[in-house]
């Protein structure tokens, strides 16, 4: 590989992560440097380098940008209305009696679909806290249980916006991301329930004192500040919408099937469009994505409906007019809203100046340069995308930003590479799962929750992320073989 190519690509992504470490910059803004710096180094023209990042910027939001809004949008309904509570629940109900970390894990992995993980676990926590007191015992196993529960949907299945903005910048087909990103997770799930029940008893006498008195005191925690400095809701439960709404007597608790239509209808929608689209084609006799393709009259319907920005809109409709009490006001909705598109906007921004950094990549020749190198190494090609994720992660954090950069640097390679874009979406996604630690925000969340510290917290939940980090990879292989 050329020298000038490959110091560009080291420098840039080292700019990454020295930039989110060291100075008060965002991901967002060290991403664009480090497009710059990339081009720089490469001997792009400055215009050159300056139209790519707008190209790339421009593309991906426009492919992404609207379903990312309203998958956030749609996860904050289920946040506030107490519908993710209330799936939490049957899924306890489900599994029954001693299965509770399964339940807890699967639980987490539900509502981290549509909810970001840092309010997903905290809407969660009480239900844990609820079990354990009731056992007297195996708080930890609960709580690591939910928490990498969480951390597998978050990872692997959109409409989350980490996976979301990797399928943009790859160009993978969403609906099958969303089927590979779904058998993954449950493939993972015994590891995380698994290491759970071995960590969990080992670490139940390491819970500060003040986590033990609020899970196992005879009496009910009263509602106020939580370990994390927000607040808890006493004995398992997320808030409603309103304490005076929910004491109105015409209130009817959310049942379980009516609780989870504005996740399941887009899911569904989104796998049927990419179903009907294989068949048709199928049936035409055209397979290649090449070819010309004009599509049946029932299959253009169902691709309508079906595309991601049409699903999710029906999902946000259905939480808006299914979950809310019909007197929620008007400007009580908006607010939420507001909130949940002011939470999207970071990721808005950070996908697209990772789509950015990747069209810098591909137009400089960085891209095709390192698919060469890599080629000739005998490395399997899915483990780049991967192994990138995972350095980024450890280095910075954030598990958004590191499958998003893997992302960037591998859209140039998959070609060179022989990868599908959905085998490298899943590379991307699944390497940025490993070894949370103290610069990753959900660390701290899940740590003070469970009442963890020191050495402790990172044998509990650094741990568990790796070990679902460990257990992902014969499954990213084959999936760099079979799609």
């Amino acid at each position: 590989m050329d020298l000038q190519l490959l110091l560009a690509l080291v420098v840039g992504i080292a700019t990454i992560v020295v930039l989110v470490l060291r100075t008060r910059l965002d991901a967002f803004a060290a991403l664009l440097v480090a497009a710059l710096v990339t081009g720089s180094i490469a001997g792009s023209a400055p215009s050159d380098t300056i139209a790519s990042i707008t190209a790339g910027f421009g593309t991906t939001l426009g492919n992404i940008g609207i379903v990312i809004g309203l998958g956030v949008a749609v996860g904050k309904i289920l946040e506030v209305s107490g519908a993710a509570d209330t799936l939490a629940r049957a899924f306890l109900r489900a599994f029954g009696k001693g299965r509770e970390p399964w339940a807890m894990g699967s639980t987490g992995a539900l509502v981290s679909i549509p909810v970001f993980c840092d309010s997903g676990y905290v809407i969660m926590n009480p239900l844990a806290r609820s079990i354990a007191r009731v056992k007297q015992g195996g708080y930890v196993t609960l709580a690591l249980a939910l928490g990498c529960g969480m951390t597998l949907t978050h990872h692997l299945v959109p409409p989350t916006p980490g996976p979301l903005g990797v399928a943009g910048i790859l160009g993978a087909n969403l609906g099958g991301l969303i089927l590979v990103g779904l058998l993954f997770s449950v493939l993972l799930l015994p590891v995380v329930v698994a290491y759970a029940r071995w960590m969990g008893p080992q670490l139940e006498s390491e819970v500060n004192e003040e986590v033990r008195q609020a899970v196992y005191a005879d009496a009910a925690v009263a509602a106020g500040p939580g370990p994390s400095g927000g607040s808890a809701v006493a004995d398992g439960g997320s808030a409603a919408p309103d304490d005076q709404d929910d004491a109105r007597p015409d209130r009817k608790p959310l049942g379980a099937l009516v609780a989870s239509l504005p996740l399941l209808a887009p899911l569904l929608l989104i796998v049927l469009n990419t179903g009907a689209t294989a068949l048709d084609r199928s049936n035409q006799g055209v397979l290649g994505p090449e070819d010309d393709y004009t599509p049946a009259a029932w299959a253009s319907a169902l691709a309508f409906i079906g595309h991601p920005v049409v699903a999710l809109l029906i999902g946000l409709v259905l939480a808006v007019y299914v979950l809310l009490p019909r007197w929620t006001t008007r400007e009580k909705v908006s607010g939420w809203l507001a909130e949940a598109a002011a939470s999207a906007g970071l990721i808005l921004l950070i996908t697209g100046a990772g789509g950015a950094l990747g069209q810098v990549l591909r137009d400089s020749g960085v891209g095709d340069a390192l698919a060469d190198a890599i080629a000739g190494t005998g490395l399997p090609g899915v483990l780049v995308p991967f192994l990138v994720a995972s350095l980024v992660r450890v280095a910075q954090g954030s598990g958004t930003v590191a499958m998003i950069t893997a992302a960037s640097v591998s859209a140039p390679l998959v070609v060179g590479l022989g990868l599908s874009p959905l085998a490298a979406a899943l590379a991307c996604c699944a390497g940025s799962m490993v070894f949370s630690y103290f610069n990753d925000s959900y660390f701290w969340v899940v740590t003070r929750f469970a009442g963890l510290d020191g050495i402790a917290a990172i044998k509990g939940w650094s741990g568990i992320t790796t070990a679902a980090w460990l257990g992902s990879i014969p499954l990213v292989l084959v999936a760099g073989w079979v799609l």
